[in-house]
């Protein structure tokens, strides 16, 4: 199932509202200072949307837009000072590290493996590219993270150990690409903000559930499942 349409359209909705607020301020038709400081309520929504959308499956992702978003709208409406946002941020790196430990729970542990027997599998791409393939009987799940560059997972030569395996993604201004193989039934529940998540293969026919789930955050970048 592709989120790419909704994606483009929840980014196209922001970039319109942006544009309408900025032509608003440059033609001083109405007063629109107050209505920027509810700016980022936009995102604490979208946050909460893709909570529910995804029943909870996907944390990390929205959860940091909601505390990130409702911190600056806090910011912008009094509740925190920039002392106090310029003190305490190095708390979004807790809260990010605890949602990634939570996410890691979900999952059975396993091994974090190349091409080898699979388990479970962990990805951090900064500033580069990294290939991993998993192969055997058992995939569990994993997590992936991409910074300024790009990362593959090959899944094609594993079998799942107990349907729906779960792999987090986390891009930032970069692309993750799965493959799977094509009778895999995948369920992608990514929030993508100036990005967007695909499945690229075609439409599945084995109706016999969900065989992996694609949750996280695509921001200025993508996640795309393919052959």
């Amino acid at each position: 199932m592709s989120r790419l349409s909704s994606d483009r359209t929840t980014t196209g909705a922001l970039i319109i509202l942006v544009g309408v607020l900025l032509l608003l301020t440059t033609t001083d038709a109405v007063p629109t200072d107050s209505l920027w400081d509810f700016f980022p309520g936009l995102f604490v929504l979208l946050g909460v949307w893709a909570l529910l959308r995804s029943r909870f499956r996907n944390l990390t992702g929205p959860v940091m837009v909601i505390a990130v978003a409702g911190t600056y709208l806090a910011k912008n409406l009094g509740f925190v000072t920039d002392q106090q946002l310029g003190t305490w941020w190095p708390l979004f790196v807790v809260l990010f590290g605890v949602l990634f430990l939570i996410g890691r729970s979900r999952r059975s542990h396993g091994v974090d493996v190349g091409e080898t027997d699979a388990g479970t599998v962990s990805s951090v791409t900064l500033f580069g590219g990294t290939e991993r393939r998993i192969s055997g009987p058992g995939f569990r799940g994993g997590d992936v993270v991409v910074a300024f560059g790009g990362a593959e997972l090959d899944l094609r030569d594993a079998d799942v150990a107990d349907p729906p395996a779960s792999v987090e993604c986390i891009v930032l201004f970069g692309g993750a690409e799965i493959h799977v193989p094509d009778d895999w039934t995948v369920d992608m529940d990514v929030l993508g903000l100036f990005g967007g998540s695909e499945d690229t293969r075609p439409p599945s026919r084995s109706g016999e559930g969900v065989d992996l789930v694609v949750t996280g955050l695509a921001l200025f970048g993508g996640v795309t499942v393919e052959r």
